[in-house]
């Protein structure tokens, strides 16, 4: 038998005009709340939109940042800081939210999602 791989489905979001430089902006994907930035040197990031510490579907709505060289955006509730490169939390080192790959095709975002055939 053998193992299942996921496969990458790349989803269309948005017009990158659409996203403002260093804000957020939430996208239903499927059943996926991803969280969607533009940061000023005009990388465009994907991280879920669950805070893992509240519960709520917050973080699109974060304050946008960088600590130490790594962008990040603080959770609006209880301030955490989640790396928007690999969705791990600064202040917390045991806890993450999922980071999605994104492109940008002909001036739209793409956020990939992995999903297992069945």
């Amino acid at each position: 038998m053998s193992p299942i791989s996921p496969t990458l489905v790349w989803y269309p979001v948005c017009p990158l005009e659409r996203l403002q430089p260093e804000r957020g902006a939430a996208a239903l994907l499927g059943n996926r709340q991803v969280a969607l930035f533009r940061t000023y040197d005009g990388a465009v990031h994907a991280i879920g939109n669950i805070d893992p510490f509240s519960g709520a579907a917050v973080l699109s709505r974060g304050i946008v940042g960088d600590r130490g060289g790594v962008p990040v955006v603080a959770s609006p509730v209880y301030k955490q800081a989640f790396s928007l490169l690999d969705g791990r939390c600064l202040d917390d080192p045991d806890t993450s939210v999922p980071c999605f790959p994104v492109r940008i095709s002909e001036g739209h975002v793409e956020v990939g999602l992995r999903v297992v055939d069945s």
